[in-house]
């Protein structure tokens, strides 16, 4: 079992996929070089090793870069294209939305649009509310786009790999932070399917559900409580749409008692989605109301301190659990 950062299984995922397939194609600004010289991150080395007809350098152009892969798709090509930073979707939501979204369903079926997006998500590294702002509901919200979002670098390469393959559009939400994380991948042919979510801790008194960054919060809150006897169930969803509602009913009908944690604000934000799940699903299994641990509804603070509290932490989600308690 090999030890990676985030950023390096993302990588690792991407050359053994272009090695797979010379379908599979890179586009976007800078993924050959500049601010992707540091081997830690997810596109390093690429260029060096496919070139420049597979390892794209694009404009400053999110709409172009989105409509690039909606069209080279429908050529019969597995575009993999990066927008720098989840906020800038907006720029690039029409190609991604309006056809990417939705040309296999006005094909009936017959056609196919592999295509996937790799967005730089997350807050907490000072770039202010233009280069932070957590968008996954208004991806999840969209039919016929999947919307990963994965909170280790196993899962981050595995969903990755089937990403690539799967003949609808994917996008992933990746946050940058977790580029630097280190953990166990596995060696040779890794895939995670998509859709599964994962309980990453087994627990008996209340189940807490997270994604991305906000799985690593949780687990280490779980630590904490478990000091005191309290026992949570740690839901990853890696996948929001679609969205594993199976493993998160049956965590709840177990614990009786629900938390979930989100970096995004709280109105609209998919906990919202989650929680009405629940509540149409298994109302009679809760022993408490059920609790949001979200970013407040501001933008994200470019200051140190004032990010770092508008990010949820373990100190708030073991609050919500001793509430429920």
């Amino acid at each position: 079992m090999q030890q990676l950062g985030m950023g390096q299984a993302i990588n690792q995922g991407l050359r053994e996929e272009m090695e797979r397939d010379a379908a599979v194609f890179l586009a976007g600004e800078g993924v050959g070089v500049g601010i992707h010289a540091s081997p830690l991150l997810p596109t390093a080395g690429l260029l060096d090793t496919f070139g420049p007809k597979r390892v794209r350098d694009t404009p400053v152009s999110e709409a172009a870069i989105a409509g690039l892969a909606v069209g080279a798709a429908e050529a019969g090509l597995r575009p993999v294209v990066e927008i720098m930073f989840a906020p800038f979707l907006t720029l690039a939501s029409d190609m991604i939305v309006n056809h990417a979204a939705k040309l296999r369903y006005l094909s009936g079926g017959k056609s196919s649009f592999p295509l996937v997006v790799r967005v730089k998500a997350g807050a907490g590294f000072g770039a202010g509310c233009q280069h932070s702002h957590n968008l996954e509901a208004w991806l999840a919200h969209c039919p016929g786009l999947k919307v990963v979002m994965p909170s280790t670098p196993a899962d981050a390469k595995g969903l990755l790999k089937s990403a690539i393959r799967d003949p609808n559009p994917v996008v992933i939400l990746e946050d940058m932070l977790l580029y630097f994380q280190f953990g166990p991948v596995p060696e040779g042919e890794h895939l995670v399917p998509i859709g599964p979510a994962e309980i990453k801790r087994p627990g008996r008194d209340v189940t807490v559900v997270a994604w991305s960054k906000m799985v690593g919060v949780a687990l280490r809150a779980a630590d904490r409580l478990a000091a005191d006897g309290i026992e949570a169930e740690v839901v990853d969803l890696r996948t929001l749409a679609p969205l594993d509602t199976a493993t998160i009913l049956a965590s709840v009908r177990r614990t009786g008692r629900l938390v979930v944690v989100h970096e995004a604000n709280r109105t609209g934000g998919f906990g919202g989605e989650i929680a009405a799940v629940v509540m149409e699903e298994a109302l009679d299994s809760l022993k408490a109301p059920l609790r949001r641990v979200c970013g407040p509804d501001i933008p994200v603070p470019a200051s140190p301190p004032l990010e770092q509290w508008y990010i949820p932490n373990e100190d708030r989600v073991i609050a919500a659990v001793r509430e429920l308690l």
